[in-house]
């Protein structure tokens, strides 16, 4: 089969691949659609922690999918599928207090176990979700980053009425923005570097774009730039007694100045937040089923299998004067 393989860092190719030998509880998937992020760009580049990463690697853990064969409780052949990338053990202290997302044993599709833009991929069973039949596709693609924005706004309570900051203008910054809708906050500003990236802003339900920082502080800053410069930017932009959302992922190693002090003394929470929960995908995949949430706007390009590469160069380029979303594969034909 055809499938986007990092052979090592900095060697990236669509090539022959073998196909999935499905183990004892695993079912054969065959990948819709995929969408690619910039954490797909550090796998080629290879700057992601190598704890989470295992080479040569088959890419994608953004996806939606087609059940091969009847599934006992989830559905038959032939259905549409969303199906969690963490795999955790179930059996750990993590797993237990329902905490998947850190479970001891790391096991993630398209990090450590071949992923999804590839025409099949073998994934256990207890992770499948059947979608909904009026599920469009293109919302269903987003279920995974949707999954991670959820956690890290559902780990502790948000009270309404908040005014919040996004950092950043991606994918993840502008599905932050449009979740954190759900929690009736006062206002949301979402803080880019790309007047470009406006319109898909307030599509998401921002109230404010803007690309310079005010003096102004925040109830709620979310840093979603994945850069030692946002976080330093969300800790100053918060107000006393807010929170701070690392949901960005820095380069590994980054390190930046702190002043512990005034953390204490300004009643500030920092909240880390990797990946997702159970809960959490189950959560979104349920809302997804229901119309609740549809986030295909944010698609703006898409990109055949055999041009994968394209889609990789169409996510690192930044001097682009068009609005860039969700850059999504077509793996295989609907």
């Amino acid at each position: 089969m055809r499938a986007l393989v990092v052979s090592e860092p900095g060697v990236a190719t669509v090539r022959e691949w073998s196909d999935p030998l499905p183990a004892i509880g695993e079912v054969v998937v065959t990948p819709l659609l995929a969408g690619i992020c910039g954490t797909d760009v550090e796998l080629v580049e290879g700057t992601i922690d190598p704890a989470y990463v295992h080479y040569p690697l088959v890419l994608g853990h953004e996806w939606v999918g087609r059940l091969e064969r009847d599934v006992a409780g989830v559905g038959p052949a032939g259905k549409n599928v969303v199906v969690e990338g963490i795999i955790p053990c179930g059996a750990c202290a993590a797993c237990a207090r329902g905490a998947h997302n850190i479970c001891a044993v790391y096991d993630e599709i398209g990090f450590t176990r071949p992923g999804a833009i590839a025409e099949r991929v073998s994934v256990p069973e207890r992770l499948v979700h059947l979608l909904s039949d009026e599920v469009d596709l293109d919302d269903a693609v987003l279920v995974e980053p949707m999954a991670v924005v959820w956690r890290a706004l559902t780990r502790l309570p948000l009270r309404p009425a908040l005014n919040i900051a996004v950092i950043g203008d991606g994918t993840i910054a502008l599905l932050a923005a449009h979740l954190v809708r759900l929690f009736e906050p006062l206002s949301t500003t979402v803080f880019g570097r790309r007047e470009e990236q406006r319109e898909l802003a307030l599509l998401a339900g921002a109230d404010e774009f803007d690309v310079f920082l005010p003096s102004q502080l925040f109830d709620l800053v979310i840093e979603a730039s994945g850069s030692g410069e946002g976080v330093t930017t969300a800790l100053d932009h918060c107000a006393r007694g807010g929170m701070v959302i690392l949901l960005g992922l820095p380069p590994h190693g980054t390190k930046i100045e702190l002043a512990p002090d005034d953390l204490v003394n300004n009643d500030v929470i920092i909240q880390g937040s990797f990946s997702y929960t159970r809960e959490a995908f189950a959560d979104v995949v349920g809302r997804l089923n229901t119309r609740e949430l549809r986030p295909s706007f944010l698609i703006t390009h898409r990109f055949e299998l055999e041009n994968a590469l394209g889609a990789l160069a169409a996510l690192r380029a930044s001097a682009t004067k068009e609005p860039r979303g969700k850059v999504i594969i077509n793996v295989t034909s609907p």
